[in-house]
């Protein structure tokens, strides 16, 4: 059931032009850096968006400048876990693992996932109970579980779904952005 949600979802994400992408990101960033609780984070870890996810690039440039902490996961496929590194500049970013944005090996700085005050969740679907797919691997579910800090999820509108079957690994995050509302998760 999972897996057939997942695909249709990717596929619905997949038809997106990369204009639509960059408009209905846009507002999402808009709607994120107006909530207080992003407002009030100083260390947010943000995913860095590829495959036509909600496109976090230039969030991510904004809030270095704006001088937050922007941290970024670096993948340890062996492990099946995320390291956290803290993020500088864009251009210590290359290509890494899932062809994802991920620092330099000579640029990673890591850090604990307690010294976050925000997580930016990415997903391929959600609920409005905060019940998330993923691309099925566990990396977000495993940082998640006993982290106790907020989670924000980026979705477009479409990606939005009545009812996410859920197992008992999943995490729920707290609230959920699209380019046409705020969806608080725990209410």
């Amino acid at each position: 059931m999972k897996e057939e949600v997942r695909k249709e979802l990717i596929k619905l994400r997949k038809n997106l032009s990369k204009n639509e992408i960059l408009e209905k990101s846009e507002k999402i960033k808009n709607r994120l850096f107006k909530m207080t609780e992003f407002r009030e984070s100083s260390t947010i870890l943000f995913y860095v968006s590829c495959d036509n996810e909600v496109y976090t690039h230039e969030m991510i440039k904004e809030s270095i400048t704006n001088k937050k902490n922007v941290i970024v996961p670096l993948t340890d496929k062996k492990n099946k876990i995320l390291i956290l590194s803290k993020l500088d500049s864009w251009d210590d970013l290359s290509i890494g693992a899932y062809n994802i944005f991920e620092p330099k090996k000579e640029k990673i700085k890591e850090i604990s996932v307690d010294e976050l005050d925000l997580i930016i969740v990415p997903g391929v679907g959600f609920d409005q109970h905060g019940h998330r797919i993923g691309h099925g691997k566990g990396y977000y579910d495993n940082l998640l579980k006993n982290s106790g800090i907020r989670t924000i999820g980026l979705a477009f509108e479409f990606q939005i779904i009545k009812k996410i079957p859920i197992e008992k690994h999943d995490i729920p995050i707290d609230k959920i952005v699209t380019e046409k509302r705020l969806i608080d998760c725990k209410n």
